[in-house]
């Protein structure tokens, strides 16, 4: 078992569904997307680019998906707090997943990353 696979391992339900959806939805967008723990946290890289992760927020206690580069993005539903670069999607692990949504999301940013914006 890779480490990664340990950080799904030991979550609870229902944030672990969550977790595990997530992962094949972002998997699936690309052939070159990898999955790695990185800081504690699963990241998703595309090649060898750390693009989006998955976390927990501590204020509000669910599960998300930050976007690496987020300060690309002006879509209201993602937030951006305190941070200068980075932007999350919060999901309540109550509710279905915006799977077209998050699709659309994950699309742009490795648009960023396909078309140079972001260097490879």
């Amino acid at each position: 078992m890779k480490e990664v696979d340990n950080f799904y391992e030991k979550l609870e339900e229902p944030g672990k569904g969550v977790f595990l959806a997530l992962k094949e939805i972002i998997l699936r967008q690309d052939k070159e997307v990898t999955h790695v723990l990185k800081y504690g946290m699963p990241f998703f890289c595309y090649k060898g680019k750390m693009f989006c992760y998955l976390w927990t927020h501590k204020k509000y206690k669910k599960p998300y998906i930050g976007i690496v580069e987020g300060k690309h993005f002006d879509e209201p539903f993602l937030l951006q707090e305190a941070r200068s670069r980075m932007k999350i999607m919060l999901f309540d692990p109550e509710e279905d997943l915006p799977v077209e949504r998050i699709e659309q999301i994950i699309e742009q940013a490795l648009h960023l990353y396909k078309t140079g914006i972001i260097k490879v």
